[in-house]
């Protein structure tokens, strides 16, 4: 609608823009790499707001939360408002427990209201990640197609790598009545479920799909560029308590490199894994530290 027929009703007060400006400032300011939040306790009961009395959470506390966590506990009050909603859901980057880290500082907001049961308290932990590999979560999103034309299956994988899922990939299955068909799975982190359930729902025929988090560990990996004979190749070069683990040429940079000078692939694979074999006994490829 046009922003002069926009109506902030009690977020327009001076304590709710004075909430929003100071937590973007802080949030900003801190220029965290990571943002992890719990899962949030909205409360309960009912809220009276200037539409009348609603529901807690309210209604636009549902719509900005959008795919983040919730659960009800037994406090009857409202304990995420439109307000907090609104600064997790654009800054939270994912849900869960609390991280692997150091803590280095740590700041608490103290609400006005005493619950019995319940502090009404917002804890802010700031640190570095651990050293160790750390498990984050990521969203399964899988469906069988047994009736699609198989031109789709590409134009659907583009779409939702461009929507920013983290992997997609088809398997050949047997389904029901005996027919041959391809299972789709999706990974992505859980903001996106919403989004990318709509690509693969408006993208292909399927009428139903599953989805699950689950967690996943990554190797800290890096991007390092090694001069061969026949040119740069960037390597992925990943590691693990401080000693590689797994070095691997780009194949588009070989692919390139070997129609440049007339030769095979493998060939310039070979070039760049004994490079990269002369770099290493050197001491010139070391752990990047925190870089991931």
């Amino acid at each position: 609608m046009p922003v002069e027929q926009v109506h902030l009703h009690e977020v327009g007060a001076l304590d709710s823009i004075i909430d929003i400006v100071g937590a973007v400032f802080g949030l900003e300011w801190f220029a965290a790499d990571t943002i992890v939040c719990s899962p949030l306790n909205v409360g309960g009961g009912m809220v009276d707001s200037a539409h009348g009395i609603f529901p807690v959470p309210a209604p636009a506390t549902v719509r900005l939360l959008g795919d983040a966590p919730i659960y009800g506990g037994t406090v009857q009050q409202e304990l995420v408002t439109p307000t907090g909603a609104l600064i997790v859901a654009a800054y939270a980057d994912s849900f869960g427990a609390i991280p692997p880290m150091t803590i280095e500082r740590v700041g608490y907001g103290a609400g006005s209201r005493d619950f019995p049961s319940t502090p009404n308290v917002l804890r802010v932990l700031v640190g570095q990640a651990a050293d160790r590999t750390a498990a984050d979560r990521v969203v399964v999103i899988e469906c069988e197609i047994d009736d699609m034309n198989p031109q789709l299956f590409g134009v659907v994988m583009d779409r939702l790598y461009a929507a920013g899922a983290l992997e997609v990939f088809y398997v050949p299955v047997q389904m029901k009545k005996n027919r041959p068909g391809t299972l789709l799975t999706v990974v992505a982190p859980p903001r996106l479920r919403s989004i990318l359930t709509d690509i693969v729902f408006g993208e292909t025929t399927t009428i139903g799909l599953r989805y699950a988090e689950v967690e996943r560990e990554c190797l800290p990996r890096e991007i390092v560029s090694v001069e061969t004979p026949v040119g740069a190749i960037r390597f992925k070069v990943a590691w693990r308590n401080g000693s590689v683990i797994n070095a691997a040429p780009e194949f588009e940079d070989c692919v390139r490199l070997a129609a440049a000078h007339n030769l095979s692939v493998k060939a310039v694979q070979a070039l760049a894994v004994d490079a990269y074999g002369a770099l290493h006994r050197a001491g010139a490829a070391r752990p990047a530290g925190s870089t991931s």
